[in-house]
């Protein structure tokens, strides 16, 4: 793992969203704001500090972040069953009820939370209701919300636990980083 860096789809997803809603300017402006130029579709991993400084200049210039942030995890998670998850993984996974595939693709989230959690600490804290978490995360730090803001996480997480662990899926951030909670917090559980 390299230190301070999280998977390009935090970028990459988000900017192809914009495009495909013929919001070209507002990405210009989005990466502008942000200071950081768009990465090639091959990009490696990224500088977490680019990536949360796209997602917050996202938010300080678009009243349709929320959406847009929605989109993105949902292109990222289809992005990771379609490119990073075996077909044979996913088909198996599908064939287990919940209770047993959801240890298997929690293991399999944890292994990988490098790729999202950058230099944050990744943990699972609890089973029934299935509990992640990240401390310190970097897509909100220096970010203060009234609500949770890890609206491109929870994303993620339910599209890849709804397409291969529960198909009624519900995932709420009940904590956040952003809020001045020590982590941001995810329950996840059969809707």
């Amino acid at each position: 793992m390299q230190a301070g860096r999280i998977g390009p789809n935090a970028i990459l997803q988000l900017a192809d969203v914009l495009e495909r809603r013929g919001e070209g300017e507002l990405l210009s402006a989005v990466l502008a704001e942000a200071g950081v130029e768009r990465p090639p579709s091959d990009a490696g991993m990224l500088p977490e500090g680019d990536c949360a400084a796209v997602h917050q200049a996202l938010r300080r210039l678009s009243p349709r972040a929320e959406a847009v942030l929605e989109e993105a995890g949902r292109a990222t998670g289809d992005y990771i069953l379609t490119h990073r998850i075996p077909k044979l993984a996913q088909g198996a996974l599908r064939a287990l009820p919940g209770f047993l595939a959801a240890p298997v693709m929690t293991r399999a989230i944890a292994r990988h939370s490098w790729t999202f959690a950058g230099t944050g600490a990744f943990r699972v804290e609890g089973g029934r209701p299935l509990v992640l978490s990240v401390a310190r995360n970097p897509l909100v730090a220096g970010w203060r919300a009234e609500v949770p803001q890890c609206i491109w996480h929870v994303a993620v997480f339910r599209r890849l636990y709804g397409r291969l662990v529960w198909p009624e899926v519900r995932v709420t951030e009940v904590a956040c980083c952003a809020c001045g909670d020590a982590a941001c917090r995810f329950e996840i559980a059969a809707a």
